[in-house]
C-alpha cells in the first residue's frame, strides 16, 4: 500500500509517504526563505516523497520559538514563499506549509524581551518560562493573524495548510487542560477550549474558500500528567471534520513531557511507531485521512500499519534529513531508514542548519 497513489481533497500523491513538518533553520535571521532552504526542499521532491511539510512557519511576531524559523506573518514574505512553491512544482512536489503561534514555548530572548503569551499564566519546567495569560483582543489578534497567514499560503502557491495544533505550541495549549485554565470563552471545560482551535479554524476557512485543503497537526496525547487525552482529542478530530477539515496528522507530547514527541534510541521494530495506538483510535472515528507521525523506520512496519487500518498516511522526519531519498530507496527494495535516531539533529541551536550529525 505504501507506493500506491493516495488522492484527498483535489490532492494527488504519489505515495502515502508525507515529510512530516521539522524546523529547517535555513530561513535567514528575518524569516525569509532562502537558496538552502529551497535546496531543501528540491532534494524531498527529487527524493520521492508524496506530500511534504514545511517546519513551522510563523504567524505573528508574537510566537517565535526558534531563531531563523520561516515566517509568514507579513505580505512581504510572499514573494519568497511562492519561489520555494515554485521550485517544488517544478520537480511535479507537493507541499504544505505548517502554521504556528509558539505561546508559552516562545523565548523571551526572540521576542525582543516580551513575556511569552499563553492561555495561562502556567509555569513551563522545560524552559523556565512563566507566560501571561493573554487578554481577549489578544486572542482574538492571534485568530486573525492565523487566517491572514493562510490566505498568504494560498497565494503564494502552497498546495494545503496545516495548523500547528501539536507538542505544546499556543493552539495546542488552548485545547489542554494543563495548559489552558481559563474560565471565560476561551477555556473552562472542554467545550470551551475548543474555541481557540475553532475560531481559527472558521477564520482561515474564510480565508482560503472550501475548496483548499486545511489540515491540522495534533497531539492525540500531551503525555504529560493532567493533560489532553486521546479520548478528549479524538473527539476534537471529530468536530473538525465536521467542519470540513480535509486531513489530521496524529503526533503527542510537548516540551515539558521532554523527548517522547521524538523518542531517541528507536533499536528495534518493536520500538516503531509509537503513537500507532492513537492512529488506531482516531481511523475508527474519522472519514477524513489519518496521518500518522512516530518513529517508523522500517518499510514493513510502515506496511503493517496501513494494512491494519491504523492510519492512511505514514509520516516521517528525522529520517529525511538523513536521506531526503529514502521514498525512492524504499521503492527499490530498501527494508529499513539508515537514521538511528540519535536527535543530533535536534540540537538547533549548535547546528548551522538542520542536519544528520552522523554524516559529519
Amino acid at each position: 500500500m505504501l507506493f500506491e497513489h493516495f488522492s484527498f481533497s483535489g490532492l494527488d500523491l504519489g505515495n502515502r509517504l508525507v515529510r512530516s513538518a521539522t524546523f529547517e533553520k535555513r530561513a535567514d535571521d528575518d524569516g525569509f526563505v532562502t537558496e538552502s532552504l529551497i535546496e531543501l526542499y528540491e532534494d524531498l521532491a527529487r527524493g520521492g516523497i508524496g506530500l511534504m511539510i514545511t517546519g513551522n512557519a510563523l504567524v505573528h511576531p508574537s510566537g517565535r520559538s526558534v531563531a531563523q524559523m520561516l515566517c509568514i506573518h507579513s505580505d512581504i514574505y510572499i514573494q519568497g514563499l511562492r519561489k520555494l512553491t515554485s521550485a517544488v512544482h517544478s520537480l511535479d512536489g507537493l507541499i504544505a506549509i505548517q502554521l504556528v503561534h509558539g505561546g508559552r514555548q516562545s523565548f523571551p530572548i526572540l521576542l525582543g524581551g516580551n513575556d511569552a503569551i499563553a492561555p495561562s499564566a502556567v509555569y513551563d519546567t522545560s524552559t523556565k518560562i512563566m507566560p501571561r495569560a493573554m487578554t481577549d483582543a489578544e486572542i482574538w489578534k492571534i485568530v486573525d493573524a492565523f487566517a491572514d497567514a493562510a490566505r498568504r499560503a494560498r497565494i503564494a502557491g502552497f498546495d494545503a495548510v496545516q495548523i500547528h495544533g501539536a507538542h505544546g505550541y499556543l493552539v495546542s495549549e488552548f485545547i489542554s487542560p494543563y495548559t489552558n485554565r481559563r474560565d471565560d470563552y476561551w477555556g473552562g471545560d472542554e467545550e470551551r477550549r475548543f474555541h481557540f482551535l475553532e475560531e481559527v479554524y472558521k477564520a482561515m476557512r474564510k480565508e482560503v474558500g472550501e475548496d483548499y485543503p486545511l489540515m491540522i497537526k495534533m497531539n492525540a496525547d500531551d503525555l504529560i500528567e493532567g493533560g489532553l487525552k486521546v479520548e478528549e482529542a479524538v473527539k476534537i478530530a471529530v468536530r473538525l471534520e465536521e467542519m470540513g477539515l480535509d486531513a489530521v496528522e496524529v503526533s503527542g507530547g510537548m516540551y515539558e513531557s521532554s523527548q517522547k514527541a521524538a523518542q531517541p534510541d528507536i533499536t528495534s521494530p518493536e520500538e516503531e511507531a509509537y503513537f500507532r495506538r492513537f492512529g488506531k483510535v482516531f481511523k475508527s472515528k474519522l472519514k477524513i485521512p489519518v496521518m500518522l507521525v512516530g518513529g517508523m523506520r522500517s518499510q514493513s512496519i510502515m506496511e503493517d500499519v496501513l494494512q491494519k487500518g491504523e492510519a492512511d498516511l505514514i509520516s516521517i522526519a528525522r529520517p529525511l534529513i538523513r536521506e531526503p531519498d529514502l521514498p525512492k530507496k524504499f521503492e527499490a527494495g530498501k527494508e529499513k531508514a539508515d537514521c538511528i535516531s540519535c536527535n543530533g539533529c535536534m540540537d538547533f541551536q549548535n547546528l548551522g542548519v538542520v542536519k544528520c550529525i552522523q554524516l559529519l
